[in-house]
Order: C-alpha cells, then sequence, then structure tokens
C-alpha cells in the first residue's frame, strides 16, 4: 500500500490513529533496510527530493536521476548486480585514457559518458541518444554532474540519412532498437534522426581514438564498412582491435 492511500485511510477516518502510525511505520521502514543494504553495491547515496529520486555511485560519483518505471536503468540494475555491466565497465575504464576522443554511440542517460568524463577530465566526449526522452535524461544528469568535456546528439546512425523507427518501451530505455526484439504491452514506435557515422566525422572533423557501441561485434564491424567510414579505416592496428573489443556484445540501439 501507498504512503499516499495510508494516508488518504487516516484522513477519511478508515483507520485509526495508532494504526496509521503503525502503517506508516512499516513503510517507512524500507528506508532503512536500503541503508543496510547499500553497503555491498557500488550505490553509495540516494536522495529523494520531491518528486525525484537520485542516486550516486561509490566508485566515480556518478549522480543519475531515476526513472520510476525504467527497471533496467543503471542505479536500478547496480541495486540489483552489486555493479552495472562490471565486465564492460571495467574493460572501457582501462581502455580509455585521459584525453582521448571518444564516441558514445547509444548513450542512453549517459552513465559511461559521465563516467568517463569524470575519471578523464581531459577527454572529450560526444555522446549520441536519438530517443527523445532518453536524451532529456541524458541531459539532465550530464548537467547534473557538472562535466564540462561532454557534448550531446539527438540521433543515432544508420547507412543513409533519414528518419528511422525505433522501438522503444520505458522499462527498458536501455533496450531500445531499430530492430524489433520484443512484443511487451509497453512498447512505443519512434521515429528518429539517423545518418552515416561518416558523413558525421567528416562534417565535425574530429579524430576518434575510442568508440562505445552498444552492439555486437559483428554488426559494428560491419556497419563501418557499409558507411565507408574512416574511424575505422584510417586507424592503427592497435586501436582497430581496441575499438572491437569494446563491443559490448548487444543488438545495437544507435540504428546501426
Amino acid at each position: 500500500m501507498s504512503l499516499n492511500e495510508i494516508r488518504r485511510k487516516f484522513v477519511a477516518h478508515e483507520i485509526s490513529k495508532p494504526e496509521f502510525i503503525d502503517q506508516m511505520h512499516q513503510a517507512h521502514s524500507s528506508l532503512f533496510d536500503y541503508a543496510a543494504y547499500m553497503a555491498h553495491t557500488d550505490i553509495e547515496k540516494i536522495e529523494i527530493t520531491d518528486g525525484q529520486v537520485m542516486m550516486t555511485s561509490r566508485d566515480n560519483g556518478v549522480k543519475i536521476i531515476c526513472d520510476k518505471v525504467d527497471k533496467r536503468i543503471a542505479p536500478i540494475e547496480i541495486l540489483n548486480f552489486d555493479y552495472y555491466e562490471k565486465k564492460d565497465s571495467d574493460m572501457i575504464f582501462r581502455l580509455v585514457n585521459n584525453g582521448n576522443r571518444v564516441l558514445d554511440i547509444g548513450a542512453n542517460i549517459g552513465w559511461y559518458s559521465i563516467s568517463l568524463a569524470k575519471r578523464n577530465p581531459k577527454c572529450k566526449i560526444l555522446a549520441f541518444e536519438p530517443i527523445p526522452k532518453t536524451y532529456a535524461y541524458l541531459e539532465k544528469n550530464i548537467n547534473l554532474n557538472a562535466v564540462s568535456n561532454i557534448e550531446t546528439y539527438n540521433h543515432g546512425f544508420s547507412n543513409e540519412t533519414k528518419e528511422l523507427t525505433f522501438y522503444y518501451y520505458p522499462t527498458g530505455s536501455g533496450n531500445a532498437s531499430s530492430a524489433k526484439m520484443t512484443d511487451v504491452e509497453d512498447l512505443q514506435e519512434i521515429k528518429c534522426h539517423v545518418l552515416p557515422l561518416d558523413d558525421f566525422m567528416r562534417q565535425h572533423e574530429f579524430a576518434v581514438d575510442f568508440i562505445k557501441p552498444r552492439l555486437s561485434i559483428r554488426r559494428f564491424q560491419a556497419v563501418l564498412r557499409l558507411t565507408g567510414s574512416p574511424a575505422l579505416a584510417h586507424s592503427p592496428s592497435n586501436q582497430r582491435r581496441r575499438w572491437r573489443a569494446t563491443a559490448t556484445r548487444r543488438v545495437g540501439r544507435s540504428g546501426l
């Protein structure tokens, strides 16, 4: 029963004052449950303000505003599994050096971009997120963390410039994709702007040291070949190996 429902019953004289106090105390006890539970996770702090819950990570001090309905958002994943994508995170944090120029393709709400920005303040990070609602959270979280070395772009990448249908569901925003992979009830079709990575690189004259895509190694390589992107073709062989290693073995969520 929600706090508001308990209060409603008390105000409506459906429960007595002692019953109200007992029920509210039971509801409030979850606060102390979290205080005890968090110790073994990467969440250091949970802050509750009017209409908002924000969590701060222990290792990198990343602050993230939580979406109430998103079951897979990074802070909730950390509470559930102690860390967020620990193997992937450790690998990415190990490979990115301070001063590198990074593309975060499919940045979602900003966990990786902000983590890298805080760990490597001399890095230049371009974060791409095509889903408008998720992009809004990305910008809020970047502002919240006061990092100035991230530029955000509300589009994805494909082999041509167009409006592409993405399949998005609020309970799992990180799984948004241009491929329909689920039939969940809250699935939404959203038109998003995409363009070739090659075109973006030429327009912005941005030499890349590291790409963090959210897609399989095979799909990442296939798209780079399809677009003819200089990002891979003009990179040293050891850098190409590093990029291939960073592919997170997931189906793409950026339109690739």
